[in-house]
């Protein structure tokens, strides 16, 4: 590990632990963009006592804090993070209640990876998580980011977050109604830019709640909820709107994902990247109605309605969802685009991935994010909003 500068607040090092292989150095090595300068302090913690500890020591001295999951949702810049970076490396499910009316409440810590408890609700016929199969990252990121795929949000299935309050400096329940979830948005990532949701500041780049478990109140099932992708559908070959077995739609979302590049594999290029970098864009019915006829345009839906009972999300009024991919496409940028000289590209399988195609900088990925962002803005008039979290730019 590299030594502190003199000009790091005291206690960074102290985090820091002998572990049993060797730390990593560099950012590169923990995400899945596999960009990223070298890391200040490292800690992998054992125990919710310590992730807390460490929390609270590096915010007393100032020290910038980064919680890291899998990392497959950040772009951290070449200089580095002169920070501490922690990961919870807690890995526990618990089947907290199992009844026939009251349906099945679970919970798993935050450094559980996410599509191992996809793994087991499957196997433990814990319903709606198989649209989800194969994300990769954490449990602790799921609300964060309000994951989904397939016409299905984790936020269908969330009841609560317990959680390290950093501006409160205590731990806090927070249940579905204060996380208010969205399209790939929660008050956790909001406290990043909103000061007030992050309780007078801003915070960054992890938010001002450190997920520390994550409780799920779902049904017990065999049967899927009603299948809302066409994709999937078809993929399944049923019609949308029936109901399939679990372990079904998890292997066609699997295939589905490899088809993609979106499941890892340190083979492919295609796969190192940030799985979707851009969200899709949510316009007023006023700004929909300036894209071309045939652009997509899909209601917008409110998933943290739905609840363990199922049914269909209700549609937010006066929103219209389109598809940031074809954006991307029609506005030039093809798959496998690339600027001159740049070892990034778009994945060669579809517009919506920054890929790196071994060795590119993380200045390569941030180009090209620009050049796309640029190109979609003078073509249509929409502003691209990327999903993973910039570290150290």
């Amino acid at each position: 590990m590299p030594a502190r500068p003199q000009s790091w607040p005291p206690g960074v090092q102290a985090l820091a632990r002998p572990l049993g292989p060797p730390a990593p150095e560099r950012l590169a090595d923990l995400t899945t963009l596999r960009v990223g300068g070298p890391i200040g302090s490292y800690l992998e913690a054992d125990d919710e006592e310590e992730i807390i500890g460490a929390v609270r020591e590096a915010d007393d001295a100032g020290t910038p804090l980064l919680v890291l999951g899998g990392g497959s949702n950040v772009l951290a810049h070449d200089d580095g993070f002169a920070g501490l970076v922690l990961r919870d490396a807690r890995q526990r499910v618990v089947l907290v209640a199992d009844t026939d009316c009251g349906g099945v409440e679970i919970t798993a810590t935050a450094g559980t990876a996410w599509d191992d408890l996809v793994r087991e609700a499957i196997a433990s016929q814990w319903g709606g998580f198989a649209p989800l199969s194969g994300i990769p990252g954490t449990v602790g990121a799921a609300p964060v980011q309000n994951i989904g795929a397939y016409g299905s949000e984790v936020a269908e299935l969330l009841a609560s977050v317990r959680a390290w309050d950093r501006a409160r400096r205590r731990v806090v329940h927070l249940p579905l109604a204060d996380l208010r979830p969205a399209y790939r948005d929660s008050a956790l990532k909001r406290s990043l830019t909103d000061p007030g949701v992050g309780g007078g500041r801003t915070w960054g780049p992890t938010g001002r709640w450190v997920v520390l478990s994550v409780a799920f109140h779902v049904r017990r099932a065999t049967l899927s909820a009603p299948i809302a992708y066409n994709q999937l559908a078809a993929t399944l070959d049923v019609d949308l709107g029936a109901r399939v077995d679990e372990r079904a739609v998890r292997e066609a979302v699997l295939d589905l994902r490899r088809s993609k590049g979106m499941v890892l594999d340190a083979a492919d290029h295609d796969t190192w990247s940030a799985g979707s970098f851009f969200t899709n864009p949510i316009l007023t019915r006023a700004q929909a109605d300036t894209l071309p006829p045939d652009a997509p345009r899909y209601p917008v839906t409110d998933h943290a309605r739905i609840g363990a009972g199922g049914g269909p999300a209700p549609v937010v009024a006066g929103l219209v969802k389109t598809s940031a991919a074809w954006l991307i496409d029609h506005a030039g940028f093809t798959r496998g685009y690339a600027l001159p000289g740049a070892a990034a590209s778009l994945s060669t399988r579809h517009v919506l991935a920054l890929t790196n195609r071994g060795g590119a900088p993380a200045a390569d990925i941030a180009a090209l994010r620009d050049a796309v962002v640029a190109g979609v803005r003078e073509r249509y008039g929409i502003t691209l909003v990327p999903e993973p979290v910039a570290v150290g730019w």
